[in-house]
């Protein structure tokens, strides 16, 4: 019988519930579902070159061993942070034995952290990738386009892992407390725990770990709330992430950026950096701000936004921090707009509301001699041979709908200008509908 996990000499949590079936994975269903990419490898007995990206605790390394295990093929670990070229040259040596043996046997090399690899070990590693000698799976957290060189990125094929979902966490949670000595533990702190994980699950395996050591000396009957925050203490109240501060605390730094306030933005921005928030989950906030709530007021806004988050993918924490600290003081300086943003959810609700109308014969595409005896196209006017490069009165909308007006530029920043130039652009088809007796404006629109 395997020792309770949490006792002197006991085989770790991890390795208890570590999957020995492609069935007992839990979550990434997007690659393992059946019909999804991974799952048809395995089916198939082919085996490929792969680069699996994602967050730390989603199983990377516990699909690597399973692909070595479904295509009985000899499997070498290799960390990119303590190996180096010796430990390449030991994987080569001991696949080229495997392959030239008298029962000849696949290999895969299983590189962890292969964007620390650097350009030594690339190059060495490269050529037998290359001949097949070895199937290649490398781990890593760090976007591969980055920091895996692009003759290496483009023998393997990347797939994206996600952080594990509630209910996954929670089935961990379950299949934990039949291996480990940890008491029942109460519905709230359950929840708690999940979000403590924040996708990770050997973030909390690790925690159950802890728990279940404190409970051997402090019995317990049941796990509560109060019970995990003593013995987890600041950590606990720090990774909230999927609580009412978490959400409470992001919704005060978007609110402080969309009210122009700098230093109470940069306060709410550390305090979320503080609290464990995921730097990427704050970069992906700052890129919808740009979009949202500050437009075309200042188009760079976005353009700075994804730099940032950029520069924190190839910097990482602590130093890309500060790159996305600039851009939270740049959105809340910057003029706000929420125009194009009003604009688009109005349209959007328009359209599913509206019959689907049929396109005007003079913006039909008329690509064959049929399609133009058809009148496809008839009318139609080349913007670029009118004067100012605009054929003032021309109609773009279904028949029944001129007129409408979905944006209204604000007046501030570069959305002042805009709202000029579609003035003018206006005014002009106003005139060439006066200068057309017969021309009739059609329904105003919700605009």
């Amino acid at each position: 019988m395997t020792p309770a996990a949490g006792l002197p000499g006991a085989v770790p949590l991890a390795e208890q519930l570590r999957p020995r079936t492609l069935g007992e994975v839990v979550g990434q269903q997007h690659l393992l579902g059946e019909g999804k990419p991974l799952r048809l490898a395995f089916e198939t007995g082919q085996p490929h070159s792969c680069i699996l990206w994602g967050p730390p605790g989603v199983g990377k390394t516990t699909i690597a061993r399973l692909m070595a295990d479904a295509f009985d093929a000899q499997f070498i670990s290799i960390s990119a942070v303590l190996g180096g070229v010796k430990e390449i040259r030991d994987a080569v040596e001991r696949a080229e034995a495997a392959r030239s043996g008298l029962a000849p046997q696949r290999t895969l090399v299983f590189v962890d952290e292969v964007h620390r690899f650097n350009r030594a070990q690339q190059d060495a590693f490269l050529p037998h990738v290359e001949s097949g000698l070895f199937t290649f799976i490398g781990a890593t957290t760090e976007n591969p386009s980055f920091e895996v060189n692009a003759a290496l990125l483009s023998r393997a094929r990347v797939y994206v892992l996600k952080p594990l979902e509630s209910e996954d966490l929670k089935e961990i949670l379950r299949r934990a407390g039949e291996k480990s000595a940890l008491p029942a533990i109460e519905t709230t702190a359950v929840e708690r725990l999940v979000a403590f994980a924040d996708g990770d699950a050997r973030r909390l395996i690790n925690t159950l770990e802890t728990l279940a050591l404190v409970a051997r000396r402090e019995p317990v009957e049941t796990v509560t709330v109060a019970w995990l925050e003593r013995v987890l203490g600041e950590r606990l109240r720090r990774y909230d992430k999927g609580g009412d501060q978490f959400y409470d605390t992001i919704s005060a730094l978007h609110k402080s950026v969309r009210g122009s306030n700098p230093d109470a933005a940069l306060y709410w921005f550390v305090r979320m950096l503080d609290g464990g928030a995921d730097p990427r989950y704050l970069a992906r906030r700052l890129v919808r701000m740009a979009s949202e709530d500050i437009g075309l007021a200042d188009p760079r806004a976005l353009r700075l936004a994804l730099d940032a988050a950029e520069v924190y993918e190839r910097l990482g924490s602590p130093e890309g921090e500060l790159a996305l600290a600039e851009c939270v003081v740049y959105l809340a300086v910057a003029p706000k707009s929420n125009a194009v943003y009003k604009a688009y959810n109005a349209v959007r609700a328009w359209v599913k509301a509206d019959a689907t109308r049929p396109v005007p014969m003079h913006l039909r595409n008329a690509p064959t001699a049929l399609m133009k005896q058809l009148d496809y196209g008839r009318g139609y006017r080349y913007a670029h041979d009118e004067p100012e490069a605009y054929a003032a009165g021309q109609s773009y909308w279904p028949e029944g709908l001129e007129g409408q007006r979905f944006y209204e530029p604000v007046d501030r920043g570069l959305e002042i200008r805009i709202a000029e130039r579609l003035a003018q652009l206006r005014a002009r088809d106003r005139s060439a509908a006066a200068a057309e007796p017969d021309a009739a404006d059609g329904p105003s629109g919700p605009g």
